[in-house]
Protein backbone atom coordinates (compact mmCIF):
# COMPACT_ATOMS: atom_id res chain seq x y z
CA UNK A 1 0.00 0.00 0.00
CA UNK A 2 1.36 3.13 -1.22
CA UNK A 3 0.46 5.47 2.09
CA UNK A 4 2.27 2.57 4.34
CA UNK A 5 5.23 2.60 1.97
CA UNK A 6 5.71 6.15 2.12
CA UNK A 7 5.31 6.51 6.04
CA UNK A 8 8.07 3.75 6.46
CA UNK A 9 10.06 5.61 4.04
CA UNK A 10 9.03 8.69 6.13
CA UNK A 11 10.32 7.10 9.51
CA UNK A 12 13.35 5.95 8.18
CA UNK A 13 14.39 9.12 7.07
CA UNK A 14 13.45 10.30 10.14
CA UNK A 15 15.52 7.89 12.05
CA UNK A 16 18.44 6.63 9.88
CA UNK A 17 20.05 10.32 9.66
CA UNK A 18 19.14 11.25 12.82
CA UNK A 19 21.64 8.71 14.27
CA UNK A 20 24.33 8.61 11.43
CA UNK A 21 24.62 12.29 12.15
CA UNK A 22 25.31 11.46 16.04
CA UNK A 23 27.70 8.85 15.47
CA UNK A 24 29.51 11.32 12.68
CA UNK A 25 29.16 13.71 15.64
CA UNK A 26 31.40 11.95 18.27
CA UNK A 27 34.33 11.01 15.97
CA UNK A 28 34.41 14.89 14.21
CA UNK A 29 32.07 17.10 16.34
CA UNK A 30 33.30 19.75 18.15
CA UNK A 31 35.35 17.95 20.63
CA UNK A 32 35.94 14.82 18.20
CA UNK A 33 37.32 11.55 19.09
CA UNK A 34 39.13 12.72 21.82
CA UNK A 35 36.02 14.96 23.40
CA UNK A 36 34.12 11.85 23.08
CA UNK A 37 36.33 9.46 24.74
CA UNK A 38 36.46 12.04 27.84
CA UNK A 39 32.74 12.30 27.83
CA UNK A 40 32.36 8.36 27.33
CA UNK A 41 34.93 8.36 30.82
CA UNK A 42 33.08 10.63 32.87
CA UNK A 43 29.86 8.49 32.06
CA UNK A 44 31.55 5.77 33.84
CA UNK A 45 32.33 3.51 30.34
CA UNK A 46 35.12 1.42 30.31
CA UNK A 47 37.44 1.72 28.27
CA UNK A 48 36.65 5.32 27.37
CA UNK A 49 38.29 5.05 24.35
CA UNK A 50 36.72 1.93 23.14
CA UNK A 51 33.15 2.67 23.73
CA UNK A 52 33.57 6.36 22.34
CA UNK A 53 34.22 4.24 19.08
CA UNK A 54 31.90 1.31 19.16
CA UNK A 55 29.19 3.92 20.00
CA UNK A 56 30.19 6.37 16.91
CA UNK A 57 30.48 2.68 14.63
CA UNK A 58 27.24 1.96 15.90
CA UNK A 59 25.60 4.62 15.78
CA UNK A 60 26.59 5.37 12.01
CA UNK A 61 26.83 1.62 10.49
CA UNK A 62 23.04 1.05 12.03
CA UNK A 63 21.78 4.72 10.67
CA UNK A 64 22.87 4.26 7.10
CA UNK A 65 21.15 0.59 7.41
CA UNK A 66 18.20 2.19 8.57
CA UNK A 67 18.02 5.12 5.80
CA UNK A 68 18.34 2.68 2.86
CA UNK A 69 16.34 -0.03 4.24
CA UNK A 70 19.00 -2.42 4.78
CA UNK A 71 18.65 -5.53 7.22
CA UNK A 72 16.33 -2.93 9.14
CA UNK A 73 15.26 -5.68 11.92
CA UNK A 74 18.90 -5.79 12.93
CA UNK A 75 19.74 -2.23 12.55
CA UNK A 76 16.50 -1.67 14.45
CA UNK A 77 18.27 -4.32 17.52
CA UNK A 78 21.04 -1.86 17.57
CA UNK A 79 18.95 1.07 17.97
CA UNK A 80 17.36 -0.24 21.00
CA UNK A 81 20.67 -1.23 22.49
CA UNK A 82 22.43 2.09 21.98
CA UNK A 83 18.98 3.81 23.57
CA UNK A 84 19.13 1.53 26.67
CA UNK A 85 23.07 2.42 27.30
CA UNK A 86 22.27 6.44 26.62
CA UNK A 87 19.27 6.25 28.73
CA UNK A 88 21.22 4.09 31.83
CA UNK A 89 24.64 6.13 31.41
CA UNK A 90 24.00 10.10 30.23
CA UNK A 91 19.92 10.01 30.70
CA UNK A 92 20.41 8.55 34.14
CA UNK A 93 18.33 9.78 37.27
CA UNK A 94 17.50 13.07 35.21
CA UNK A 95 13.69 11.81 34.73
CA UNK A 96 11.67 11.49 31.26
CA UNK A 97 11.72 14.64 30.00
CA UNK A 98 14.17 15.97 27.21
CA UNK A 99 14.17 19.45 28.42
CA UNK A 100 15.66 17.98 31.70
CA UNK A 101 18.19 15.96 30.41
CA UNK A 102 15.55 12.46 30.91
CA UNK A 103 15.13 9.94 28.82
CA UNK A 104 12.64 10.50 26.64
CA UNK A 105 14.14 11.21 23.47
CA UNK A 106 16.18 7.61 23.88
CA UNK A 107 13.01 5.94 24.78
CA UNK A 108 11.14 7.16 22.03
CA UNK A 109 14.09 6.27 19.76
CA UNK A 110 14.13 3.02 20.53
CA UNK A 111 10.39 1.90 20.84
CA UNK A 112 10.21 3.41 17.15
CA UNK A 113 13.23 1.37 15.60
CA UNK A 114 11.10 -1.37 17.09
CA UNK A 115 7.89 -0.56 15.39
CA UNK A 116 10.20 -0.23 12.11
CA UNK A 117 11.29 -3.85 12.45
CA UNK A 118 7.55 -4.83 13.01
CA UNK A 119 6.25 -2.58 10.20
CA UNK A 120 9.92 -3.38 8.08
CA UNK A 121 11.50 -0.37 5.73
CA UNK A 122 8.71 -0.53 3.15
CA UNK A 123 8.84 -0.85 -0.45
CA UNK A 124 10.93 1.90 -1.05
CA UNK A 125 14.06 0.14 0.92
CA UNK A 126 17.22 -2.01 -0.20
CA UNK A 127 15.36 -4.88 1.66
CA UNK A 128 12.52 -4.98 -0.78
CA UNK A 129 15.41 -4.85 -3.47
CA UNK A 130 17.28 -7.81 -2.56
CA UNK A 131 13.59 -9.63 -1.74
CA UNK A 132 14.84 -9.99 2.17
CA UNK A 133 11.96 -10.12 5.03
CA UNK A 134 13.43 -8.94 8.04
CA UNK A 135 10.14 -8.02 9.32
CA UNK A 136 7.37 -8.25 11.40
CA UNK A 137 6.04 -9.62 15.22
CA UNK A 138 8.78 -11.69 15.51
CA UNK A 139 11.83 -9.13 14.20
CA UNK A 140 9.89 -6.31 16.74
CA UNK A 141 10.36 -9.02 19.45
CA UNK A 142 14.01 -9.49 18.22
CA UNK A 143 14.93 -6.40 18.31
CA UNK A 144 13.67 -5.33 21.60
CA UNK A 145 14.74 -8.86 23.32
CA UNK A 146 18.41 -8.54 21.82
CA UNK A 147 18.92 -5.01 21.98
CA UNK A 148 17.88 -4.90 25.54
CA UNK A 149 20.31 -7.87 26.54
CA UNK A 150 23.22 -6.21 24.27
CA UNK A 151 22.90 -3.12 25.90
CA UNK A 152 22.52 -4.66 29.27
CA UNK A 153 25.51 -7.23 28.66
CA UNK A 154 27.59 -4.17 27.67
CA UNK A 155 26.80 -2.43 31.09
CA UNK A 156 27.65 -5.54 33.10
CA UNK A 157 30.99 -5.58 31.45
CA UNK A 158 31.65 -2.04 31.05
CA UNK A 159 29.69 0.44 33.33
CA UNK A 160 31.90 1.52 35.84
CA UNK A 161 30.61 4.94 37.27
CA UNK A 162 32.49 6.96 39.82
CA UNK A 163 31.62 6.26 43.52
CA UNK A 164 29.76 9.55 45.00
CA UNK A 165 31.44 10.68 48.06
Amino acid sequence: MMETDLAMALVRLALGPMLLVHGWNKLAGAGGLAGTTAWFGGLGLRPAWLHARLAAGTEILAGALVTVGLLSGLAATAYVGLMLVAALTDHRGKGYFVFKGGCEYTVLVGIVAVALASAGPGAWSVDRLLGLDLAGALWAAFAAVAGVAAGLGLLLTSYRPAKAD
